[in-house]
């Protein structure tokens, strides 16, 4: 109540106060409406033929698409994980700050990473597909999918690198140890909760994404077999079913388990993150 008193006292403060209270739940209301929708329309159409081992037009099986989904994300993250952190490590550690060429790569980073994901499919397409002939496969998907979310992974990185205490890096100093021993046994365990919020967000950007994999990975319904495969993610199985027009309860289905595979995947994420912050 003190509170709420003194923002009655300042007119323009309770304007914001009451604009950031209507925001904040119009965006939950949004978000529960969408979830409860998704659950509503998904969960009576669950059964046991979604989850077969093999898909076939008559159950429409999406477990090959689920463990698609794992491989892709898995090997995305193998890939633009460590070229994206070691950059934000040049980025903050070794670089000149005010150098023209720092300041240009940080305006492209923050470009690319609001380019649409069709984009990136379009490159992908062009580059893996057409030009070195690798076809629709899982390894031309898992390529573009990582130059999509490295500028995600970099700046986050980044941010975290910038955050932590100067004096960290003064004291390791004092103490004898050299750059790199600085680096990889102060900064980045200080940084690591920050780092993975960017990886976080690069996790749901991969499930979630769909533009970019149809034009690189296919649309092919079975478990890939190797890198040079045809496959198709959860998300890309969910929009082929929705674009045949035929499938639709099916469709809602998925929604359902991609809904849940995203929220096991953030929260098993945000439990390792507060796992590592208080070691």
């Amino acid at each position: 109540m003190r509170k709420i008193k003194e923002y009655l006292r300042h007119p323009l403060s309770f304007a914001l106060l009451t604009f950031v209270m209507l925001s904040a739940a119009v965006s939950i209301i949004s978000i529960l409406l969408i979830v409860i929708y998704i659950l509503v329309k998904g969960i009576p159409n669950l059964n046991l033929d979604l989850f077969s081992p093999d898909f076939t037009m008559d159950n429409l099986s999406m477990l090959p698409s689920i463990i698609n989904t794992l491989y892709i994300t898995a090997l995305t993250l193998i890939i633009a994980v460590p070229i994206g952190v070691l950059s934000a490590v040049y980025l903050v550690e070794y670089s000149r700050k005010n150098s023209l060429f720092i300041k240009l790569i940080r305006i492209i980073n923050e470009t690319l990473a609001g380019i649409p994901s069709i984009v990136y499919g379009l490159f992908g397409f062009l580059a893996f597909v057409i030009a070195k002939g690798w076809g629709y496969s899982m390894i031309a998907g898992v390529l573009t999918l990582a130059i999509m979310v490295l500028p995600v992974i970099i700046r986050t990185s980044e941010e975290a690198l910038l955050a932590v205490e100067s004096s960290y890096r003064e004291a390791s100093f004092g103490l004898g140890a050299g750059k790199i021993r600085t680096i990889f046994k102060i900064v980045l365990p200080s940084a690591i909760p920050g780092i993975l919020s960017g990886i976080i967000l690069a996790i749901g950007r991969i499930v979630g994404e769909t533009a970019a994999l149809v034009y690189t990975a296919g649309t092919v319904p079975d478990a890939a077999t190797s890198l040079s495969s045809s496959s198709r993610t959860l998300s890309v199985h969910l929009y082929c079913l929705l674009n045949e027009g035929l499938y639709t309860n099916e469709a809602y289905a998925c929604a359902v388990v991609l809904l849940i595979v995203v929220i096991i995947i953030n929260a098993l994420s945000n439990k390792i993150a507060k796992r590592l912050k208080t070691i």
